[in-house]
């Protein structure tokens, strides 16, 4: 039967298939348009299927806000080309826009949460993989949840390859973003220094000392002074014997530069505190609090917090492709095979 541009139309807008996919599926169901609809979905199936196994580490977050509850979710996509394409987008925001007020407890509950469309959202990836024409995969999500007297600081970075949100008591919205802000510039990993497992300090330890005695090596060549050694990583490693202990012997090393005694109140806090700042440097580069605030250098974010009577509650920090491991393609390599098959 004859199928006409108002079908093809109609049919792309429910579907969003293209318009050749669109007028084949209607000539093969002679222009039944749920059997087309059905046809589109079972092909998408089908394609969808085809492309599981490529890897996806491209793509977007997603924040959104709804009262108290908060979502942050990354999709992926096999190209950054894709990543800005508008039905990518729209996916996307609506991806955290439905967790957020779905409030699901896995990535399989979440892919059942219907959407405005009325398809569940597993059913939306499954159209968008087959329409857009590569793999398109959710992630995953976090859900945070707040009361009426903390803030939310959403933000996004990069063009929305990074996503945070933070939840912040005290202060107001504008400091729980600049918050996020931090959070998406300098990556922590948590909150503080007590959810660092005790393996990864002295891991990261080992790692930062084993940089100091390279650095060492190149400055012993050009005669300059070798640079200490770190004891300790974390704040968790610092009991009150080793802080007593640190402090007798900042004493000892001013009695022995001959340092009046009545003035060692005015310096032993300073040195104390190099001390404390020398020996948590894993708590540095991992925690939030312990990081010096980008809004504030004279500062860690706890201390900044402090001075403002603010506290961090939690956060989660997205940013697309952290963890996947992407193919690489060995462009002359694939000609080379090409022109070998070819040959054949």
């Amino acid at each position: 039967m004859a199928v006409t541009a108002a079908q093809v139309k109609e049919l792309r807008e429910k579907s969003g298939a293209g318009v050749m996919d669109a007028k084949k599926a209607l000539v093969e169901t002679d222009g039944d348009m749920e059997k087309a609809i059905e046809l589109l979905r079972e092909k998408g199936m089908a394609k969808a299927a085809k492309k599981s196994d490529r890897v996806a580490a491209e793509g977007l977050t997603g924040v959104y806000v709804d009262g108290n509850s908060a979502a942050v979710v990354e999709v992926n996509s096999e190209t950054d080309f894709v990543a800005k394409n508008e039905q990518f987008v729209n996916l996307v925001n609506e991806t955290a826009k439905v967790i957020a007020e779905g409030k699901p407890g896995s990535v399989e509950e979440a892919l059942e949460l219907k959407t405005a469309s009325g398809d569940t959202l597993a059913e939306a990836y499954v159209n968008a993989t087959a329409t857009i024409g590569e793999k398109i995969s959710f992630r995953r999500f976090a859900l945070l949840e707040k009361t009426d007297d903390q803030h939310f600081g959403a933000y996004q970075h990069n063009g929305g390859r990074i996503g945070v949100i933070s939840v912040v008591e005290g202060g107001d919205d504008a400091l729980a973003k600049q918050i996020s802000m931090h959070i998406a510039a300098m990556k922590p990993n948590v909150l503080s220094y007590k959810e660092l497992d005790e393996q990864f300090v002295k891991d990261e330890l080992a790692k930062i000392n084993h940089e100091i005695e390279q650095d060492n090596e190149s400055r012993a060549m050009v005669n300059k002074p070798a640079l200490p050694f770190h004891e300790y990583g974390s704040k968790a490693e610092l009991t009150d014997e080793i802080i007593a202990k640190a402090e007798e012997d900042i004493k000892a090393e001013l009695a022995a530069e001959g340092k009046p005694e009545k003035i060692w109140d005015k310096i032993v806090p300073g040195k104390l505190a190099r001390f404390m700042l020398d020996n948590t440097k894993v708590d540095q580069e991992y925690t939030l609090l312990a990081q010096v605030y980008i809004m504030d250098d004279s500062k860690t974010v706890e201390a900044y917090l402090d001075s403002v009577n603010a506290k961090v509650i939690e956060f989660a920090r997205f940013e697309v492709g952290d963890g996947i491991e992407k193919a690489v393609n060995d462009f002359a390599a694939e000609v080379a095979a090409q022109t070998a098959a070819a040959s054949k």
